[in-house]
């Protein structure tokens, strides 16, 4: 008797492929701005604290909306709220392109963080839901769609900012806008339409002491992740000025590039090995504490271009595992419906990286270019903190897995929760 093919990854329906590729490009809005800072700083007068209100604009509205986009898509379906979130993100793209403020881009990345919190919040569940050979595969093609949009993203942004600060907008907003016609072509057929829930479902979740330590441990993570990602461009280019090097916004674009693909190639390979073997919360402190370790070494460093690049592509090692860790850490500390938890910790984690862009410059110009770092691994303590006094709510996390097989079987009874 012929034995059945083994699923593999790449057979996948082309409307996986559509979603992926949206996925990635919405990603790369995250990093596309970072080598771009310094550039949109110079072109329309701006201090590096306004610009990075960037980031702050775009992260607190997606926290806000991320609280109810559960409850959107549960009314209107997955499908038009996927397409809600692209045609939003297109929108407000070219429109911050089109700005001649920095008030103005500001303002329209708040409305991209509108549509990107629409998608992002329904995307997994899209592939989910799609994808053939199970749903561990489609986790991983979401990680892997999440990982090469934030390798990319800096990397554009950086070659089209060569021209002109405007360009990667620009470029975002066409690629969305091809993403936005692959979904309606190729997204076809029913898909299954969450069960209703409350408007307030995202808040009561977290009444759930689980997702509440997860949360909060996420939140002041968060307010890490952004400390590296939206500040280092200042401290990396004003040292890389006064050793004589002509470092602009293609050079920086190399740099977070090195970055985003170390996050994407330990999210998504590394990841799961060491969490089998370790388990998720001894994963999580052992990354906290490197990411920690290597913050300290920027803020000690901070005058040295050499060290602040190499630093920062390092880190992305460590940010790779803990964002894949979280995320199933999440997914299998709770009862609660997978949507509604999801969209929660979200919510809450991206209030942690829109605090920060607002903070590190007043933060910077007080104390110094080092002190940023250090504000962030103070941050970094108190996730541990958290996460250590809510160790009884995820004891049951702490035990490695024995094998591949069992994680995927623990993935899919959270798909199927």
């Amino acid at each position: 008797m012929e034995q059945p093919k083994k699923a593999s990854i790449l057979r996948q329906p082309t409307a996986v492929w559509a979603i992926a590729f949206a996925c990635a490009v919405s990603f790369m809005g995250i990093g596309l701005v970072d080598p771009i800072l310094p550039a949109i700083s110079e072109g329309l007068k701006a201090s590096p604290s306004q610009t990075m209100l960037l980031f702050t604009s775009y992260l607190m509205i997606t926290a806000v909306a991320m609280f109810f986009s559960g409850y959107l898509s549960s009314r209107v379906g997955v499908k038009r709220t996927l397409i809600a979130g692209l045609a939003l993100i297109v929108v407000f793209a070219g429109l911050a392109g089109a700005s001649d403020t920095v008030g103005q881009i500001i303002g329209f990345r708040a409305g991209w963080g509108l549509g990107n919190a629409l998608f992002i919040s329904t995307a997994l569940a899209s592939i989910v839901g799609a994808a053939s050979g199970g749903s561990r595969q489609a986790v991983i093609l979401y990680e892997a769609a999440l990982g090469i949009g934030l390798a990319v993203g800096p990397l554009l942004g950086g070659a089209l900012g060569e021209a002109s600060w405007r360009g990667p907008f620009f470029g975002t907003a066409v690629l969305m806008a091809i993403a936005l016609i692959a979904i309606v072509v190729l997204l076809k057929g029913p898909i299954a339409k969450p069960a209703p829930v409350p408007l307030t479902a995202g808040f009561t979740a977290l009444r759930n002491p689980a997702l509440r330590t997860l949360a909060i441990t996420a939140l002041f993570y968060n307010y890490a992740f952004f400390t590296l990602l939206a500040y280092s461009p200042y401290p990396i280019e004003a040292a890389a000025a006064k050793s004589g090097l002509d470092f602009g916004a293609h050079e920086l674009g190399l740099v977070f590039f090195g970055w985003g693909a170390a996050v994407a190639v330990t999210s998504v390979f590394a990841a799961p090995i060491l969490t089998r073997r370790l388990g998720l919360l001894p994963v999580l402190y052992s990354m906290f504490a490197l990411l920690g370790i290597a913050l300290a070494a920027m803020g000690i460093g901070v005058a040295s271009a050499p060290l602040l690049i190499t630093v920062v592509i390092l880190a992305g090692l460590f940010l790779g595992v803990l964002n894949t860790a979280l995320t199933e850490t999440v997914m299998e500390a709770t009862d609660l419906p997978r949507g509604v938890a999801s969209s929660t910790y979200s919510g809450v984690r991206f209030l942690g990286g829109a605090i920060a862009p607002a903070v590190t410059g007043a933060i910077a110009a007080a104390w110094g270019d080092g002190a940023p770092y250090w504000f962030a691994v103070a941050a970094l303590a108190v996730a541990i903190a958290v996460l250590a006094t809510g160790r009884r709510t995820l004891a049951h996390l702490t035990r490695p897995r024995n094998t591949a097989e069992a994680e995927a079987q623990l993935i899919t009874v959270g798909d199927e929760v």
